[in-house]
Order: C-alpha cells, then sequence, then structure tokens
C-alpha cells in the first residue's frame, strides 16, 4: 500500500515538472520568424505607440555650468551652500563691528562731542559700501596681472556692469571663485573696506570738521583703499613676490592706522591736551559703552577672520577662531599688567585696547599661526600698544582712541608675525607692510592738506570748546532738562 502511494506521488511529480518545461522550450514571442502572426489587437498597441507624440522632455544643463553642478547629485552642491552662507554670515559679523567702533569711539571721547561721533560712523559705512560698489571692488579685484591689469592699479568699474561679464566665472563653481557668489563676496570686501575710514575716524575726533570729513572718508574708501588692496588680495605685485595678508593686518589695518596718522598732523591736537606742564589727560566719557563696544568688536572678528577661510573648512574656519580668540585674551592682560607697571595704576582702557591690539596682531596669520604662538603674538602686541599710546602723547600726536597704535603700530607687527612665528617669507613680509603703511601715510596726508587748503578740515576754537554736537549738528547726544 505504501509502495502503491509512493509511485502515484512520483508520477504526480513528473507531470508537474513536464508542464514547468512547456513555457521554456517554446520561442520567445517576437525573436523567432516562426512567431505567431499579429493580430488586430496586438497590432492597436503598436499603431497607438507610433501615433501618439513623442514625449517633451527637458534639455539637460549645460556643462559647467551653476545648474549643471547643483543638479550633480554630489556632495559639491550642499557645500556650495554652506560656503556661501558662511560668507554671509561672516559679512553680517564685519558689519556688526561698525556697532562695536561707534561705542567705542564715543564711550572713549568727551560726551559733548557724542553726536558728531556716530554720524561720521553712520555716514562712513553707507558712503563706504555704496562707494566699493561704484568702483573699489572691481578696482581691488581686477583680474589677472599681465592680463587685465599691471598689478599696481586697476581702473573701477561700477559693480552692476560687471555681472555680465562675470556670469560665466560666477555660475561655474569652481576653485577660480572658492565656491562663492560674486554677491556673497563682494558684500563681505564691502564690509571690510568701510573698516579702513571708520579707523580714522576715531584718532581725528572731537575737533574735525564734519563736511572735510565726509568727501576725506568718501575719497579714501572709494578710491585710495582699493589700490594698496589690489596688491594683494586682488593678485597685484606683492602677492606675485609672496607677501601674505590673511585677513589684513596690514590691508585693512595698518592702512587704516598710517592714514589716520596722516590726518592727525595735518589737524593738530584738541585744545588744552598738551600744555607747558605735560599732558592733560580728557577723561573718557562712558567706560562702560567703551567696553561694550570692545566685545562687540571682538565677535565681529570672528567674521572678520573666520570669513576669510573663503569656505565653511570645518578644520580651517575652527583653528582661526581658536588663533583669533586667544590672541585678544592675551592681548588684554599684556596691555593691563604693562600698563600697570608703567603707569602705577591698572588702565581699564588700555586693556581694552590690548584686546584690539592681539586681535590686529594675529589678523595677517590666523591660518598660519599656530594656536600657542598666537597667544605670544597677542600678549606681545598687548605689550607693544600701551608703548606706543603713551610715546605718541610724548611727542603731542593726540589720537584720543588710540586708533593710530592700535591699528597702525600693530598692524605692521601682526603682519611680520607670519614671518617670525608663522611659515611665511619675513623679508617680503616687511617689504609689504611698509610700503602699503607708507602709501597710506602718504596719500591720507596729502588728501587732508589739499581740504585744508581748500576748505579747513577743524572747527574753530568756540566749537571745539562747546562741543561738536551742538556746532555741529545742533543738539546734544543726551537730553539733561527736567520735564
Amino acid at each position: 500500500m505504501t509502495s502503491r502511494y509512493l509511485m502515484k506521488v512520483r508520477a504526480l511529480a513528473a507531470a508537474l515538472i513536464a508542464f514547468a518545461a512547456v513555457p521554456m522550450a517554446m520561442p520567445a514571442y517576437g525573436q523567432d520568424e516562426a512567431a505567431p502572426p499579429t493580430t488586430e489587437m496586438s497590432a492597436a498597441p503598436a499603431a497607438a505607440e507610433e501615433a501618439a507624440p513623442a514625449e517633451e522632455t527637458e534639455a539637460p544643463p549645460a556643462e559647467g555650468t551653476y545648474e549643471a553642478f547643483m543638479a550633480s547629485g554630489s556632495d559639491a552642491p550642499a557645500m556650495f551652500t554652506v560656503n556661501n552662507l558662511w560668507i554671509l554670515i561672516s559679512a553680517a559679523l564685519v558689519f556688526i563691528m561698525h556697532l562695536g567702533f561707534c561705542s567705542v569711539e564715543s564711550g572713549l571721547c568727551q560726551r559733548k562731542n557724542t553726536v558728531n561721533i556716530l554720524f561720521k560712523n553712520v555716514f562712513i559705512v553707507c558712503v563706504g559700501a555704496l562707494g566699493y560698489m561704484a568702483w573699489g571692488f572691481n578696482a581691488m579685484y581686477p583680474g589677472t596681472m599681465g592680463e587685465d591689469w599691471n598689478g599696481f592699479f586697476a581702473i573701477g568699474t561700477p559693480l552692476m556692469n560687471g555681472f555680465a561679464d562675470e556670469a560665466a566665472r560666477t555660475a561655474n563653481v569652481t576653485a577660480d571663485y572658492a565656491s562663492y557668489t560674486i554677491w556673497a563676496d563682494f558684500i563681505f570686501q564691502a564690509m571690510f573696506a568701510a573698516t579702513a575710514a571708520t579707523i580714522v575716524s576715531g584718532a581725528v575726533a572731537e575737533r574735525v570738521k564734519l563736511k572735510s570729513f565726509m568727501i576725506y572718508a568718501a575719497i579714501l574708501v572709494t578710491f585710495l583703499y582699493p589700490i594698496s588692496g589690489s596688491w594683494k588680495w586682488g593678485t597685484g605685485w606683492l602677492d606675485a613676490n609672496g607677501f601674505y595678508d590673511f585677513a589684513g593686518s596690514t590691508l585693512v589695518h595698518a592702512f587704516g592706522g598710517f592714514a589716520a596718522l596722516g590726518a592727525v598732523l595735518v589737524l593738530g591736537p584738541r585744545l588744552g591736551k598738551y600744555t607747558k606742564d605735560g599732558v592733560k589727560p580728557v577723561l573718557p566719557s562712558n567706560l562702560p559703552l567703551a567696553n561694550i563696544g570692545v566685545f562687540m568688536l571682538f565677535l565681529g572678528w570672528f567674521g572678520f577672520n573666520g570669513g576669510s577661510v573663503l569656505s565653511a573648512d570645518p578644520e580651517g574656519v575652527s583653528r582661526v577662531f581658536v588663533t583669533t580668540a586667544m590672541a585678544g585674551f592675551a592681548g588684554g592682560l599684556g596691555a593691563m599688567f604693562t600698563s600697570w607697571a608703567v603707569l602705577k595704576k591698572p588702565d581699564l582702557s588700555m586693556g581694552l585696547n590690548g584686546i584690539l591690539a592681539g586681535l590686529v596682531g594675529i589678523t595677517a596669520g590666523a591660518d598660519d599661526i599656530a594656536p600657542w604662538w598666537a597667544v605670544v603674538v597677542g600678549l606681545i602686541a598687548g605689550i607693544i600698544v600701551v608703548f606706543s599710546v603713551v610715546f605718541l602723547d610724548k611727542i603731542k600726536i593726540d589720537d584720543p582712541v588710540g586708533a593710530v597704535s592700535v591699528h597702525g603700530v600693530c598692524g605692521i607687527f601682526g603682519t611680520l608675525a607670519p614671518g617670525i612665528f608663522g611659515t611665511k617669507d619675513f623679508m617680503w613680509q616687511l617689504i609689504g607692510t611698509l610700503t602699503i603703511s607708507a602709501f597710506a601715510f602718504v596719500t591720507s596726508f596729502a588728501l587732508f592738506f589739499i581740504l585744508k587748503m581748500i576748505m579747513g578740515v577743524r572747527v574753530d576754537a568756540q566749537e571745539e570748546h562747546e562741543g561738536l554736537d551742538v556746532a555741529e549738528h545742533g543738539s546734544p547726544a543726551y537730553n539733561d532738562s527736567q520735564a
């Protein structure tokens, strides 16, 4: 019984195997000449397919364009977005620095000149950005030396006229344009440009004619700053010889500091500052405001230096943040204890300027100098700024906020620092910083002297005594009347 049952199962399995083999043995439809003829029903789909219009497919973006790049499916489009966003955030941080300058200058100067100081700073950032758009940007970044310009001087053109010409370079995301748009590049650099004239504003505070200074600042930012800036950042003659300035110890700070020195020498000191009995201190009006301003500048410096990486590279940006911060802190300590030893009292304004000196000092080599060497750079800059402020007072150069010492003297030291503590060529660092500083000093002195001859640059003694808020603007900064 059992064997008969097994025989039936085997027979059934054999039948199933034979049935499954039939389709495999048959020729594939449409592949064999012996295939059955096409019926009307089978031909209908084919005819309909032939009659149907071809689907319109969107043409793929041209190779090398921004659209093709973003559609490439690689990680690069995401990094492009992040890099560009970081540049824009950095531009906003540098813009915040102008609020810091307003606070530092008005806090360290006399109360009766507050409106004047604030007005000048508001004017500078407005005219600086617009002037840079109208001329400076394309004069500072004119193209390839030897092909587009001679490496020394370039003619600027309005930025809007350059968009059509820049379209190919801007659309293509290549190493030539460092993964960010021309819009981001412009606004970031425009904030830098306005800083140069803001440095001068503090040095000439409390006695300069408003109209003369406005003309001076507009010319300085629009025409003079881009010339020396192009020598390095525009791939000019200094860049070709190996000069290095990562974020502007010389191109921004020393330029502004020595432009300030030229203007101060033409302008002269405030009345009553230097007497036969020695230096008479002019006390600051609001040290808490000055303190807030320095910390605001410190915050902005993370964009100033961090944005100069020109990408959101994690290692590069984080390293620059560390070197920047440590140099600023070390500069504060260096100035605090040096001024305590020299002046016999711990001076807050010196400590605040020490922080700024340390930040200026590391700016040229923030990506090149190791973190512990950055501490040394900041410490030395903090010490230097104290002796520089004291020395300028001894030779009767009146700088109410210490701009020449912080930005000019420490800007030179900061530019030499990569040649001492980093990997750059010391001789070209020296040549570069002295050349740009001399250019800033000479052109600023000449411009201010011409303005002095044409329209005067200094308010009269009565106006200076009353304060520029009333004399120049017709109202004080603070209303002390009791309602």
